[in-house]
């Protein structure tokens, strides 16, 4: 599908929230779980003692001050055994660290990110001092004594705060006011086809709507949280299929259809992002469960057409394909007659027949 479609069919192909006519469209492409930190070819930073930095992408913008609540994914291992024991993105669970009022453990990834900015991804080496320290940790995540650490992390972004207001201190009023003002900044990027940095800003939004938040919600508060939370996920998921991320789309539609069954959006995309991908018959599921709740949308029976179309396309292809595999034998070809072998052959009868006669007279 392209942007701009007609009015009348932008339920299931428009972003959420002034964010409309965005058929497909963030999230880190999965890493094996076997495999170690990747490797980097730029020149190592050092930013302190035990800390230095490689950037693998870099940043826009301004880095983030003291007290500056930063929001970031990060995959960890420990650099001796190569052990990965924590992946945010596996987990989809963007961290925060309050720049200043960091955990211990995270001293080192703080000085790395306090260097960084929004959008940048490295690759970091942390000594153990300014890890999880002498004794390690044996709860979660698991870390053994005096490991030094190795991150591949990434700055979502972060919000400027004089006073350094976590996540955990604020109301649910505020919480959902800062994730609803992140996604309408989302929003705009999104409108100047700036996805990556829209995607950027949904995922703070996200990060503002943690699993442990929404748990503990009801009610009208919930119905506020999700309001803000769901149309990110689709948006995220608009931005991934215009930038044929297709398998990272999948999940966070899948997301909000199992808090809203019935979301037209979700289903409409996730089954774009399957047919994209060759899945015909988990796409048509998909966009015949859309139809049910969403019938007039031209959109959704455009999709389901060309899957049909597609269908009958490889039929003929298979058809053709079998009939030359156990279809009729062709018939042979008549052989050229070799009139020079044809003429030697009756020579040789005629000299074999003169040769008989002269034998019988002299007999």
């Amino acid at each position: 599908m392209e942007d701009n479609e007609d009015e009348q069919t932008h339920s299931t192909t428009g972003g959420e929230n002034e964010v409309k006519d965005a058929a497909f469209v963030h999230g880190e492409p999965s890493q094996d779980d076997n495999k170690g930190p990747p490797l980097v070819d730029s020149e190592a930073i050092i930013l302190h003692e035990k800390v230095t930095k490689k950037i693998i992408k870099e940043g826009r913008g301004e880095k983030p001050s003291k007290y500056s609540t930063c929001f970031l994914h990060y995959r960890a291992w420990t650099e001796s055994t190569q052990h990965k024991f924590e992946d945010t993105w596996q987990e989809q669970r963007p961290i925060e660290i309050v720049l200043g009022k960091e955990k211990n453990q995270m001293t080192g990834l703080a000085i790395a990110v306090a260097s960084m900015k929004s959008g940048e991804c490295a690759l970091l080496h942390v000594g153990w001092e300014l890890g999880y320290g002498k004794e390690g940790s044996f709860s979660f995540p698991n870390v053994p004594p005096m490991a030094d650490l190795i991150y591949e992390v990434e700055l979502i972004g972060f919000d400027e705060t004089k006073e350094g207001k976590a996540r955990g201190d604020m109301t649910v009023e505020e919480r959902i006011g800062a994730a609803d003002r992140r996604k309408m900044e989302g929003n705009v990027l999104f409108k100047d086809e700036k996805l990556e940095e829209a995607m950027q800003q949904y995922e703070m939004a996200i990060a503002y709507m943690g699993d442990d938040f929404m748990f503990q919600l009801m009610g009208k508060y919930r119905d506020m949280a999700l309001a803000v939370k769901n149309p990110c996920h689709l948006n995220i998921a608009a931005c991934l299929i215009k930038l044929k991320r297709y398998e990272e789309a999948i999940p966070q539609c899948s997301i909000v259809l199992s808090e809203d069954e019935n979301n037209v959006k979700a289903m409409f995309r996730r089954g774009k992002a399957k047919a994209e991908l060759g899945q015909t018959d988990a796409a048509r599921e998909d966009f015949l469960k859309a139809r049910k709740y969403a019938p007039e949308d031209k959109v959704i029976v455009k999709e389901l057409r060309l899957l049909d179309e597609d269908d009958k396309a490889v039929y003929q292809k298979q058809k053709e394909i079998y009939k030359g595999i156990f279809g009729p034998r062709p018939e042979p070809k008549p052989k050229q007659k070799n009139w020079f072998i044809f003429v030697w052959q009756w020579l040789l009868a005629f000299f074999y027949r003169l040769f008989k006669l002269e034998k019988q007279k002299v007999n």
